[in-house]
């Protein structure tokens, strides 16, 4: 029996739930547990930041993809490409390519989620904590990898630079 390799299939924008769905349907109604063995949308907790409240949402890591633990062969091709809302196999031409184990591990890895915000270079923010509370200012740089914003500020008739990290703001 051949190998089962990850492949990746692209869908229809907001259709990959519905296509996880119909292929799990498709083998449990034609007995292929033994070479169609996992079907996924990889989904990612991704934490937003609005009106100066965290919380956490899952998101999809690959819109409009879904990747599939298979066996290749003729049936199982079949199968999936003819589900509704599947466009193709992603992979030159008609012939599906698998994930190498490095893209596979890459996708395994996870690492921190990433923070979403709803503020802007160029927007006015008040500071809602912290020894610079009930200030106004406008929002000069954001440093993602540091979860932190630059706001200039007045101070004695200067614009004056002052780094928060984005749970000290809330946009005006």
């Amino acid at each position: 029996m051949a190998e089962a390799n990850w492949y990746v299939v692209h869908t229809y924008s907001g259709y990959e739930n519905k296509v996880k769905m119909d292929i799990e349907k498709t083998i449990e109604n034609r007995k292929l547990h033994d070479q169609i063995l996992e079907v996924s949308v990889p989904m990612q907790d991704v934490v937003e930041l609005k009106n100066g409240k965290r919380r956490t949402v899952a998101k999809k890591m690959f819109p409009g993809y879904v990747l599939i633990n298979m066996v290749m062969n003729d049936e199982t091709w079949y199968v999936v490409r003819n589900t509704r809302g599947v466009t193709g196999f992603v992979g030159p031409g008609s012939k599906p390519v698998p994930l190498s184990p490095e893209e596979i591990e890459a996708l395994a890895g996870g690492g921190e989620s990433p923070v979403l915000v709803d503020f802007e270079v160029g927007d006015s923010v008040t500071v809602i904590s912290g020894a610079w509370e009930g200030t106004a200012g406008v929002i000069a740089s954001i440093n993602e990898s540091k979860q932190s914003v630059t706001i200039h500020v007045d101070m004695f008739g200067r614009e004056t630079p002052v780094e928060l990290s984005f749970d000290e703001i809330r946009k005006l």
